[in-house]
């Protein structure tokens, strides 16, 4: 969760800080750490509904600090599960076709008025298979004690250049 805030997704890579901007970034990391436990299935799956589980519970709070009231907080719930099952599969769909396919998932994922540029999409999916290909070089059972590394969302000096 504390990798998916990190103030460079935001200020340097253009995801808005809003609902679906955290959702966005959450989901990748959700995504990457899921995509490494199966790695390491069976014995892992109690683990990954953990993850998933936290993942439920940090998204709750991020409605609560976008302001969403109590009593709507469940429909809006229910709604993020079902879009985060089908983004979890878009993700491992699209890994294999590189990070293009990644940023058309990643661009989907927004809603019109929130689109990332086209760059910055790039970046993301750049990010994600990355951070997929990372994690699988690590121990699986300092993953599964909870250390995980993730790489820094790599720049470059081309980026500034890149962003519409």
């Amino acid at each position: 969760m504390a990798q998916a805030r990190l103030p460079v997704f935001y200020q340097e890579l253009g995801v808005p800080d809003t609902l679906e901007g955290r959702f966005l970034l959450l989901s990748l990391h959700l995504f990457a750490v899921l995509h490494r436990l199966n790695q390491d299935a069976p014995g892992t799956e109690e683990l990954a509904q953990e993850l998933t589980d936290r993942f439920s519970a940090d998204m709750e709070t991020v409605l609560r600090e976008v302001g969403v009231g109590d009593l709507s907080i469940p429909k809006r719930m229910r709604g993020l599960a079902a879009s985060s099952t089908g983004l979890l599969h878009a993700y491992e769909e699209a890994l294999g076709g590189g990070d293009e396919a990644i940023a058309a998932v990643i661009t989907e994922t927004m809603p019109l008025n929130q689109r990332l540029s086209p760059a910055a999409s790039r970046r993301l999916a750049h990010y994600l298979r990355e951070t997929v290909r990372d994690l699988a070089s690590q121990d699986g059972a300092a993953i599964r004690a909870g250390e995980i590394g993730f790489p820094g969302p790599e720049l470059g000096d081309d980026w500034h250049d890149q962003r519409s």
